[in-house]
């Protein structure tokens, strides 16, 4: 059996960092790619190849969401270009200008 790609150190680092650092990008990737358009608030709970968790508070409850990655990742480093990808395919679809930071880099 395979090992999985990320460790539980390297995913309690990414989901610490997206939480800690853009929250803004995570709220907007599961407006729009998470079917939550109503969401108010959102954290990233987990990742792995296939995908990333999130809760995002809709209506005073948290839902749980999962958002397919667009190709499975088998390298940290690629969450990271996966996560730009899906916040600037968001700001899109929402019709918002990207806030001049990508969602790694802030």
């Amino acid at each position: 059996m395979p090992e999985p790609p990320f460790t539980a150190e390297a995913v309690s680092a990414i989901t610490a960092h997206m939480n800690d650092d853009h929250a803004y990008e995570t709220l907007v990737i599961c407006r729009a790619l998470g079917g939550v358009p109503d969401a108010s608030a959102a954290r990233m709970t987990g990742v792995d190849s296939g995908g990333g968790d999130y809760a995002a508070l809709v209506g005073g409850a948290e839902t749980a969401v999962r958002i397919p990655w667009s190709h499975d990742l088998t390298e940290r480093s690629q969450v990271r270009r996966e996560v730009v990808r899906m916040y600037r395919e968001a700001c899109d679809r929402l019709g918002l200008p990207p806030d001049g930071a990508d969602a790694g880099d802030r």
